[in-house]
């Protein structure tokens, strides 16, 4: 039986909310102009972001978007990212995970698929939970 989660995306120029519960940024650099008291968040995981090389290839476009979540899955493979991945798995057992991103379109970004990953609509990737 796979765990599910209660796991969501906001981004990182929206205001918290009671429901997000842990709050946990997940892009390799701090978003422009959002202050760590705005961002109002639980952690920091830049280790479970995609390398430089995949970020720079994909530049969130939408007709890469299946292509980025097969390789960004598969980097999701490497000891470091999914050493991260259990983390918030960790986290996400203790109750409502929001994950954040600077991206404009969040529901294309890293957290999307993070939150697919962790959720299991997607398939498992790195360890059970």
């Amino acid at each position: 039986m796979t765990t599910r989660y209660v796991v969501q995306v906001r981004r990182a120029y929206d205001p918290a909310e009671k429901s997000d519960g842990q709050r946990v940024l997940v892009d390799r650099l701090w978003p422009r102009g959002v202050s760590k008291e705005k961002a109002d968040l639980t952690e920091w995981l830049k280790n479970v972001s995609p390398s430089t090389e995949l970020r720079k290839w994909y530049e969130h476009d939408p007709a890469k978007w299946p292509e980025f979540q097969k390789r960004y899955r598969a980097e999701l493979q490497d000891p470091e990212r999914a050493q991260a991945l259990d983390q918030l798995r960790a986290m996400a057992a203790k109750g409502p995970l929001t994950l954040i991103t600077a991206s404009k379109a969040a529901d294309i970004s890293e957290a999307a698929v993070l939150r697919d990953v962790l959720d299991g609509t997607s398939g498992p990737t790195g360890s059970t939970g």
